[in-house]
Parts: C-alpha cells; sequence; structure tokens
C-alpha cells in the first residue's frame, strides 16, 4: 500500500515537473515585444500618422516661438507713449512703437498716425490693426486642431482595416485559429492607440497656444482703451 502511495506521488511529481517545463519553455519561446516593431506592423496607415505627428509638432513649436516673442512686451511701453502725447512729441511716439516689433506697439502706432482725427475713426483703427494682428498670431493653430480630430479617426480606420483583412484570411483558411486573429489583431489596434496619443497632444497643444493668444489680446485691449481714454483726456 505504502508502495502504491509512493509511486503515485512520484508520477504526479513528474507531471508537475513535466508542466513546469513546458511553461518555461513557452515563456522563453516567447519573443520581447518592442514598440518600434509594432509601429512598423501596423502597416500603411503609420505614414499619414506619422506626417501628421510631424506636422503638428512643427506647427506648434514654430507658433510658440512666434507667439512667445510677441508677449515680450516692454513694460513701460505705455508710460513712455503717454509721456510723449503729454508733452506733445507725437513724432517719438510712433518711432517708439515703429522701433517695437509686438503686435501691441503696432496696433499703438496705428492710433498715433489718426491722432487729430474723430475718436471714433482712431478705435476703429486700432480695432481693425489689432484684429489683423490675432489673425497673425492664430496663423496654423487651426491646423493642430484639425490633426486632434483626424488622428483617432486615421488610426481607428487602419484597425478597422486590419481587422477585414484578418476575417478574410480566415474565410479563406476555413477555420477559425485563435492564435492567427489574435496575433493580427493586436498588431494592427496600434494604429488607433497611435492615432490617440497623436489626438490628445495636438489638442493639448492646440488649448496652450490658444491660451497664449488670448493673454496677449487681454493685454492689447487693455492697452488700446487706456490709450483712447489717454486721447480723451484734454477734451474733458
Amino acid at each position: 500500500m505504502i508502495a502504491l502511495i509512493q509511486g503515485a506521488n512520484d508520477s504526479l511529481n513528474k507531471i508537475v515537473d513535466t508542466a513546469n517545463n513546458a511553461s518555461q519553455a513557452v515563456t522563453a519561446a516567447a519573443p520581447e515585444l518592442h514598440f518600434i516593431d509594432l509601429l512598423f506592423k501596423g502597416g500603411w496607415v503609420m505614414i499619414p500618422l506619422a506626417f501628421l505627428a510631424f506636422a503638428g509638432l512643427v506647427i506648434f513649436v514654430e507658433r510658440y516661438l512666434t507667439i512667445r516673442k510677441a508677449s515680450k512686451t516692454e513694460s513701460n511701453l505705455m508710460l513712455h507713449i503717454k509721456q510723449y502725447i503729454h508733452e506733445g512729441r507725437l513724432d517719438n511716439a510712433i518711432t517708439l512703437c515703429r522701433n517695437n516689433s509686438s503686435p501691441l506697439a503696432r496696433m499703438l502706432e496705428k492710433g498715433l498716425k489718426r491722432i487729430g482725427r474723430p475718436i471714433k475713426d482712431i478705435e476703429a483703427a486700432i480695432e481693425n490693426n489689432g484684429k489683423l494682428e490675432v489673425s497673425k498670431l492664430e496663423k496654423n493653430i487651426g491646423i493642430l486642431g484639425i490633426i486632434a480630430g483626424i488622428a483617432p479617426m486615421l488610426g481607428f480606420v487602419g484597425t478597422i482595416i486590419g481587422v477585414i483583412t484578418i476575417f478574410h484570411d480566415v474565410s479563406i483558411k476555413g477555420a477559425i485559429e485563435i492564435g492567427t486573429i489574435s496575433g493580427g489583431l493586436y498588431t494592427k489596434m496600434i494604429t488607433s492607440a497611435t492615432g490617440l496619443i497623436i489626438g490628445i497632444i495636438a489638442y493639448v497643444l492646440y488649448h496652450i497656444l490658444n491660451m497664449m493668444v488670448e493673454r496677449i489680446i487681454l493685454r492689447m485691449e487693455t492697452d488700446a482703451i487706456e490709450f483712447i481714454d489717454l486721447l480723451e483726456e484734454p477734451g474733458k
């Protein structure tokens, strides 16, 4: 009886050892998953996704540097303009604005050149020039918003095409193999993941640039009101 039990234990141990060895062999044979390899397995859809990512990055860097440069306005610009206007040195005020490359300086220069005309004409000139400067700052920012919307949809299209291809192969073979389906599906879903990542990043960068532009607009509006009030002071 004891010998029978011992033999059963030995058989059980051999089965466990065999299962462990098989498990280790499968684990060792499993290839490592590299992100770069997945990107290449995503198919042709990864090419337009890569183009969208590159275009979005270029637009953000260019717009960020431009807007950041435009936001660096001399803090004492309005102070000097006020001083020149009170002293009647209008030409010096215009020269000061001309030497400053900021949107605010160009907007105030337009108003200074209209001094002597009715206030409404000066306000209209400042407002029109302000709109022009804002449109220059917002140039190409909308493309980032388009990328944020297109990239996820394009990635999803890549996944759908991959799924269609997988089931087409299954229909030809006439048999459903889990390995074939799962092996092809996980590589095709990389396009959806890539599209979502690009879309999220583009969406965040789009709003960062918009917030920077809005701060400049607020400052321009504040200084424009202060400038008009300055022109109206002698008439009070």
